[in-house]
C-alpha cells in the first residue's frame, strides 16, 4: 500500500481543480499585437463552447466590430495558434477585433456565412457579451 503525504494529496487536488477550472469551457480569445505582413492574424488560444469561427473584424477606438477581414474554423473546446487568412490588406497600426462566432443559422454547415449585422454564423454572446479581444497590427 502506497502512502502519500497529506501535502502531496492536497497539491494534487489543487492542480486537478485548477486544470478543471481552466477547462470549464468559459469562452475566451487570447491574442497579442502582431505582424500581419504575411497575410494572417493568429490567436494564441481560443476556447469555443461549440464548433464555430474565429472572426477578424476591423475596429477602431470606438471598439465596435466593423467589416470582416478574415476568419478561421474552430472546434469545440481548446484551440491553440488559430490563424486566419486576411482577405484584404491590413496596415500597420490598424486595430483588429478577434471574435468567436457560432456555426448556427446558416444554409450550410462548415461554410462561413456571416455578413455584418446578419444572424447567420453570428457572434456568440454569453450573458449578453461578445467574446473577443483586440490587437493592433504591427
Amino acid at each position: 500500500m502506497k502512502r502519500f503525504a497529506l501535502s502531496t494529496i492536497a497539491a494534487t487536488m489543487s492542480a486537478t481543480l485548477a486544470f478543471a477550472a481552466g477547462h470549464g469551457m468559459t469562452p475566451a480569445v487570447e491574442a497579442a499585437d502582431q505582424d500581419v505582413s504575411g497575410g494572417t492574424v493568429t490567436a494564441s488560444s481560443v476556447i469555443a463552447p461549440e464548433n464555430g469561427w474565429l472572426v477578424v473584424h476591423r475596429t477602431d477606438a470606438s471598439m465596435k466590430p466593423g467589416p470582416v477581414v478574415g476568419y478561421a474554423a474552430l472546434k469545440k473546446g481548446e484551440n491553440s495558434d488559430v490563424s486566419a487568412i486576411l482577405q484584404e490588406g491590413v496596415a500597420s497600426g490598424d486595430m483588429l477585433m478577434l471574435m468567436i462566432h457560432a456555426e448556427d443559422g446558416g444554409m450550410a454547415t462548415g461554410v462561413f456565412e456571416y455578413t455584418l449585422g446578419a444572424k447567420e454564423d453570428g457572434p456568440i454572446k454569453p450573458d449578453g457579451n461578445l467574446v473577443m479581444t483586440t490587437i493592433t497590427a504591427q
